[in-house]
């Protein structure tokens, strides 16, 4: 169970908070969407789930322990993050390198991690682009790559910013389907999206920040 406790934030120099006492509730097994209009503070809310912000005030949860002052490989292990453009997540020279390098900090043994990263490249339909460069492919198997990427490490709850950007109506279906699967597995999965038949088609329900 994710639990975000009162969380409040202000960008310096802004005159008023863009979160201010937000709380809410995201257990394993569902697809949460997290909707409002732009500008409302969706992305913030992820940064300061994931650690990349620190909250005002507040504290994120995860299975009952506090996060707020934990480093981002540690709030990493338990809760992966898919940035809306997943361009800014990749930078290995090949797919096989890309989901080889989380795993390594792990300091899983050389057999561990091609195991691992071999269950995850198949069930994203990444085992014939091994040795492509992770950049040149196309959006929705850059979306699948970092899936695998972020699932290989083992984290029980995924965070997706706006995970159908860009993507055909194919690679949406293929992308929902995924999630579906993620979820009767026990994961617990956060989509922000404005994509109003993506919601009604994959998440279980919908939390609107404002």
């Amino acid at each position: 169970m994710i639990e975000i406790e009162r969380l409040s934030y202000t960008y310096p120099g802004a005159a008023r908070p863009v979160l201010r006492d937000f709380s809410a509730r995201f257990g394993p097994g569902e697809v949460v969407a997290l909707t409002g209009p732009n500008g409302c503070g969706k992305t913030t809310l992820a940064q300061l789930i994931t650690g990349m912000l620190r909250p005002d005030r507040g504290r994120v949860l995860i299975d009952g322990e506090d996060m707020t002052k934990e480093s981002l490989f540690a709030i990493g292990r338990r809760l992966g993050y898919i940035r809306q453009n997943p361009n800014r997540q990749l930078f290995c020279a090949t797919v096989r390198e890309e989901v080889a390098f989380g795993l390594e900090r792990l300091g899983l043994s050389p057999a561990e991690r091609q195991a691992r990263a071999h269950v995850w490249l198949r069930l994203f339909r990444l085992e014939e682009r091994l040795d492509a460069q992770p950049l040149l492919l196309s959006l929705g198997e850059k979306q699948r790559l970092a899936l695998a990427c972020v699932l290989s490490l083992g984290a029980p709850y995924l965070l997706l910013d706006e995970p159908t950007g860009g993507l055909d109506p194919r690679c949406r279906r293929l992308l929902g389907r995924e999630l579906l699967a993620l979820a009767e597995q026990g994961r617990g999965l956060i989509v922000i999206s404005h994509e109003r038949e993506f919601i009604r088609r994959y998440c279980s329900r919908e939390l609107r920040i404002c």
